[in-house]
């Protein structure tokens, strides 16, 4: 939904959701276009329905994109502009939770800057990012999508398409819930209370604190406290 001011990240499980994807012309919001949005509505954990549409970005789609998710300029002739494809995938979502893997690094910023761009308001709906998660309570293992996918012993067919990474994201975050509900004992989780990124343990000249993963954007930091018997 559109909004004054952008959702806030959330750090848990919900059972009634949007995850989504995006395809893009290259890694950068500032200069790159989206070529394919995809989503799926669940409710209740369960899949009830589907959004997927190729996007005409107006422009050449580099061989560098290409080689990643095989989308072809022949491909999107023809197809809605992104502010069409974009006031679908808003209306397809309305006010649910998002879900998606690195949305917060990637995908939402294409989509902020160009709901400014076409509407002037950004997007409201808070947001769960299930890499963030990953790095919360599987911190020793790779969190790229299709990692985390072998990991669960999830298909990766089709990965780099985004209606097939929505599927694999889909399961992925179904998985984390058992992660969060059932964490190892030695794990220490702990959620900055400004932007709500995962804090990491890091060392400074005083001695070990904690830190933002935000950082440089976020810069809370909180002392670590030392059981003493």
């Amino acid at each position: 939904m559109l909004a004054i001011n952008p959702g806030r990240l959330i750090n848990k499980y919900v059972p009634d959701y949007v995850v989504f994807d995006l395809e893009t012309t290259g890694l950068s919001y500032k200069k790159d276009e989206v070529i394919e949005i995809s989503a799926l509505k669940v409710i209740g954990g369960q899949i009830v329905d589907q959004f997927s549409t190729l996007v005409d970005p107006g422009r050449h789609i580099p061989y560098t994109a290409s080689s990643v998710n095989g989308i072809v300029d022949e491909m999107v002739q023809g197809c809605p502009s992104f502010e069409e494809a974009l006031g679908s995938f808003l209306e397809f979502a309305g006010d649910m939770m998002l879900v998606g893997h690195n949305v917060k690094c990637f995908d939402l910023c294409f989509l902020y800057r160009d709901a400014m761009k076409f509407w002037g308001k950004t997007i409201g709906n808070d947001y769960v990012d299930t890499v963030i998660l990953a790095r919360a309570y599987l911190p020793d293992m790779s969190h790229a999508l299709g990692d985390l996918a072998l990991y669960y012993d999830i298909s990766t067919e089709g990965a780099h398409r985004a209606l097939a990474d929505c599927h694999m994201t889909y399961q992925v975050f179904e998985k984390l819930k058992c992660e969060m509900e059932h964490p190892s004992a030695s794990l220490t989780v702990k959620w900055c209370p400004r932007c709500g990124n995962l804090l990491r343990k890091r060392s400074g000249k005083f001695g070990e604190f904690w830190g933002c993963g935000s950082f440089p954007e976020c810069r809370y930091t909180e002392d670590v406290i030392i059981n003493q018997k």
